[in-house]
């Protein structure tokens, strides 16, 4: 996975390295594009990738300029302030595991139609399968908990991912 730098001056991703090649492909990146490997403290030219270099058209002059903006693809968002994205583990966390047969951890997330499945299972079925919503919230509470706040946020908030 990788973090990219586009010509607003923003980073986009994390992204795989597929749809880096895809982006290659359709002269959006540019030997100069700065990119961030996943765990990586650095960013660096896409050139110095040797799994990305040979995708790289040989050099021109309008490769050497300045990348293209890179549009938000559906599934990534722009990566900002690792911890304002995570702000919201712990209190769906405890959530998850105090209330989880009302869903409120996912309506915390902004998983609204999650929420109001989870919710409306508990409420409909008179109680009787609100335990097994309890129990479905008490996994996903102990699993955001328990995730550092970059897998959180790559997992849950970039990635979308409403359910364990």
């Amino acid at each position: 996975m990788y973090k990219i730098i586009g010509a607003d001056g923003q980073p986009y991703g994390p992204v795989t390295v597929e749809q880096v090649r895809r982006w290659i492909a359709e002269s959006r990146l540019n030997a100069q594009t700065l990119v961030q490997p996943e765990g990586a403290p650095d960013w660096r030219p896409l050139a110095t990738f040797a799994e990305l270099a040979n995708e790289l058209p040989p050099p021109t002059p309008s490769a050497l300029g300045p990348a293209p903006a890179v549009p938000p693809v559906a599934g990534v968002r722009p990566s900002s302030d690792l911890s304002g994205k995570a702000s919201t583990k712990v209190a769906a966390g405890v959530c998850g595991i105090l209330l989880g047969a009302l869903g409120i951890h996912k309506f915390i997330l902004g998983y609204t139609g999650a929420g109001l499945i989870m919710l409306l299972v508990s409420i409909l079925s008179c109680g009787m399968l609100a335990a097994v919503m309890g129990i479905i919230g008490l996994i996903e509470g102990i699993l955001y908990l328990t995730k550092n706040d970059e897998e959180f946020v790559r997992v849950y908030v970039d990635a979308r991912r409403e359910w364990f």
